[in-house]
């Protein structure tokens, strides 16, 4: 069955609508308009949680629901609710027609149809029983506490969520999309008199359960918890200054998310408030740094066949050694821009508009070994794991926190540090890359992204970087 097909079961045929009426609805209800859609959505989620060897928490939530939208010029109407009828979908589009300009909008074109699929449309919460899901957790703090004699806590958890949608515009285009997601976490306390260290690892995707319950993927997912936990243990704390700083693969791509990649979005360049404005074809990082946008790769967890309002995904280069090629664009702000949307528009639920957001953002791989790289520090830090963060769009400023780093000393990677956090100003940040490893990984699928309250899945990556007078936050006396 096509997601089409299958969403007409969910949202016409089991809520006793009539298509062809909620049709017109829609086409009376933005007529005029320059955009708009309707957002069917209907989700089922679930997590279970272990903690100190026992069940401490599980939950499953049904939820549907429609976001009517109407787009006048830049004014944005938007009205939804948690009912599925012809009533509720006209009282909205009566209430979004507020917005009209009286400029005689011209409807913005359909997005482009697409035949990708990048991941399953399998319910994943139906398929593995209950009783399986929680066997795997007290099998993972089984295996976990009988690793080391150190290990004070194993915290455990296990998620998944599959969302079934549809988009309809007032021409009658209509596009679905059968979106799984699921996701496992291990977090490991060990102490060593009083002494305490915490170390976690999680992964996941739009993939189903089954691959979580292979003991090689769990298994692997502990190990990691616990070696980033003893890792910590005999941390020493860290110095502070200026210095040259090696960031690892992966993970530490968060940083260039964070940084970077916020004020790559459409929205704010339009309004010019990124400090990326008015910058595309100038040289805004050092050569050879390539960062795309990347909504394509399979089953992966920043991936969408189409956005939520129907574009299909791409893959857009966003920085092309070192020069600014483009922004992430949703239809709103690529029609004000005068340019075209790249997929990036995303929404939390049918509660919110969407907005130009991420999907998978990474930077290119170079062609430095991680050796070299390393080798080339006399005196530094290497940061393998990024904890929380904070960024400025404005001015591009922001805070990271390190919570697995070491000293880097005569080219030799040196004792794990505690308390190291990274201090300086993204579009800068990008000028003092001096060497760009071979090793792109993406990380593991944990990654979520907020903006104006909204949270949506993303991924991550880079390759090993070497960056040049970063300014290092220690603790070291």
């Amino acid at each position: 069955m096509s997601d089409l097909a299958a969403t007409d079961e969910l949202f016409f045929n089991r809520a006793g609508m009539d298509r062809g009426r909620v049709e017109g609805i829609v086409g009376e209800a933005l007529a005029g308009m320059d955009d708009g859609e309707l957002f069917l959505e209907y989700s089922q989620s679930e997590s279970i949680g272990l903690d100190d060897g026992r069940i401490k928490s599980a939950s499953f939530d049904t939820a549907q629901g429609f976001g009517l939208r109407a787009v006048s010029d830049e004014a944005t109407g938007y009205a939804h609710a948690g009912e599925l009828s012809e009533a509720a979908i006209r009282r909205a589009g009566e209430t979004v027609r507020a917005v009209k300009s009286g400029k005689g909008g011209t409807l913005m074109a359909p997005p482009s149809g697409t035949n990708q699929s990048l991941y399953t449309d399998a319910n994943p919460l139906s398929q593995v029983d209950f009783s399986e899901k929680t066997k795997l957790l007290t099998e993972i703090d089984a295996y976990a506490r009988s690793k080391d004699p150190r290990i004070r806590q194993v915290s455990a958890s296990l998620s998944g969520v599959w969302q079934a949608v549809q988009i309809l515009r007032p021409d009658g285009t209509r596009v679905a999309d059968i979106r799984p997601l699921v996701r496992l976490n291990v977090s490991i306390v060990v102490g060593d008199g009083d002494r305490m260290e915490t170390g976690s690892s999680g992964a996941g995707g739009r993939v189903a359960y089954e691959r979580y319950l292979d003991p090689a993927q769990w298994r692997g997912q502990v190990d990691e918890a616990l070696r980033q936990a003893l890792v910590n243990l005999g941390s020493i704390p860290a110095p502070a200054g200026e210095m040259t700083v090696v960031l690892g693969p992966g993970w530490p791509g968060v940083m260039l998310h964070e940084a970077v990649g916020h004020g790559l979005e459409g929205d704010f360049n339009r309004k010019k408030t990124s400090a990326f404005s008015g910058l595309i074809g100038q040289r805004v990082a050092s050569r050879g740094v390539t960062v795309v946008d990347d909504g394509t790769l399979k089953d992966r967890r920043g991936s969408l066949t189409v956005d939520d309002e129907g574009t299909p995904s791409s893959c857009n280069t966003l920085i092309e050694d070192g020069i600014l090629k483009g922004y992430m664009q949703d239809r709103l702000n690529a029609r004000l821009m005068g340019l075209r949307p790249t997929g990036n528009g995303r929404r939390q639920s049918f509660a919110h508009a969407p907005m130009p957001r991420m999907t998978n953002t990474y930077m290119l791989a170079g062609d430095k070994e991680p050796q070299e790289i390393i080798a080339s520090v006399k005196r530094g830090l290497y940061a393998v794991n990024f904890g929380g963060g904070q960024v400025d769009i404005t001015s591009g400023k922001f805070v990271f926190s390190a919570s697995e780093a070491y000293l880097i000393e005569d080219g030799k990677v040196g004792p794990a540090v505690k308390g190291a956090t990274l201090i300086g100003n993204g579009p800068d940040a990008l000028t003092k890359i001096t060497m760009i490893g071979n090793d792109l990984k993406l990380d593991d699928g944990v990654g979520t992204c907020g903006k104006d309250g909204q949270g949506v899945p993303v991924g991550v990556g880079q390759p090993s970087l070497r960056m040049d007078g970063l300014t290092v936050g220690g603790t070291a006396a």
